[in-house]
């Protein structure tokens, strides 16, 4: 079972998830029950955009039907995808994935981007050259949707996924709920270092997805740096006894930082929770922090002309 940290606004949330970006329809059933009934998992992260919450809601209902846990021990993240960024259509969106989920709450709700993309539409909607069509809608109106969905009880708690930190000073200056959580893309070759240290100062924490530099990602190319196949991590795991996998987790949970590890197998769901008996000494993470070299594997630069596009600044 992954320890528990407490978030801003005083919810708890587990510090290690299940991430369900690219896991199939129909492998994610089993994915989740797994996870929450066997490997002890209690924090799930979704979104709408994942096309598989409908998988998702059915294996909840399924654990908690079997009396394996109660709603209130899990922590559901879902996420506003962006063709849903104007403020009436963020509880569009949220009640859709509530609806999907079998879930009468999310513990968690993020803007999954801050930019938006043209609305009534397909998910990614593009022109007849194939080009993205944006919307021009401001994040900041995103955000009174978001708050919108707080304010009767939807969601208990708002945050922000791949913001930069000054979007993140734009929405604290005009929010009424303030975001308790930033996901971003972290792992030792990206390590946030700025970034984590800016939301800490602000009450935020951070959840870092791709901890192991998504190598199933769209775009994966044989060559490409990988994380799982580096020899000094490698060595640090054999020192500790672990998987590279595990030293990955472990460092992310030693700076809190909390990781979603994505996976469908048993055996790697169960081992990726297995990082809570053991602590990585502070040569070895001023080791992997050396690592760093600013890699980002999901560069989304295929938005890059986009106005609020993130990726522009340091941090």
């Amino acid at each position: 079972m992954a320890s528990i940290l407490k978030l801003s606004n005083g919810r708890m949330v587990p510090a290690l998830g299940l991430g369900t970006w690219l896991s199939k329809p129909d492998e994610v059933f089993e994915a989740v029950r797994y996870a929450i009934a066997e490997a002890g998992y209690r924090h799930i992260d979704c979104a709408y955009v994942y096309l598989n919450e409908k998988e998702i809601g059915k294996a909840i209902k399924e654990v908690i039907d079997k009396g394996i846990v109660q709603r209130e021990e899990l922590f559901i993240t879902s996420k506003c995808w962006s063709t849903f960024h104007s403020r009436e259509k963020v509880m569009k969106c949220c009640k859709q994935s509530l609806s999907d989920l079998g879930l009468e709450y999310l513990d968690l709700y993020l803007i999954h981007l801050p930019m938006g993309f043209a609305e009534d539409r397909e998910i990614y909607p593009k022109d007849a050259s194939g080009n993205f069509i944006y919307s021009d809608v401001d994040y900041v109106e995103t955000w009174q949707g978001m708050e919108d969905c707080y304010d009767i009880g939807l969601v208990k708690s708002l945050g922000l996924s791949n913001f930069n930190s000054e979007q993140i000073v734009r929405i604290l200056s005009k929010a009424k709920v303030k975001p308790v959580m930033l996901q971003v893309e972290c792992h030792p070759y990206l390590n946030q270092t700025q970034l984590i240290d800016f939301c800490k100062k602000h009450n935020i924490l951070v959840t870092g997805y791709s901890p192991f530099g998504s190598p199933e990602r769209p775009g994966a190319k044989p060559g490409d740096l990988s994380l799982l196949d580096d020899l000094k991590l490698k060595e640090i795991a054999d020192k500790y006894n672990k998987t590279t996998a595990q030293i990955l987790l472990r460092y992310q949970v030693e700076r809190g930082v909390i990781p979603i590890p994505k996976s469908v197998n048993p055996s790697r769901i169960w081992s990726n929770i297995q990082i809570f008996d053991f602590n990585l000494n502070q040569e070895d993470i001023s080791l992997i922090n050396g690592l760093s070299r600013n890699h980002r594997y999901i560069s989304a630069e295929f938005l890059r002309d986009h106005k609020y596009f993130p990726y522009n600044i340091p941090f």
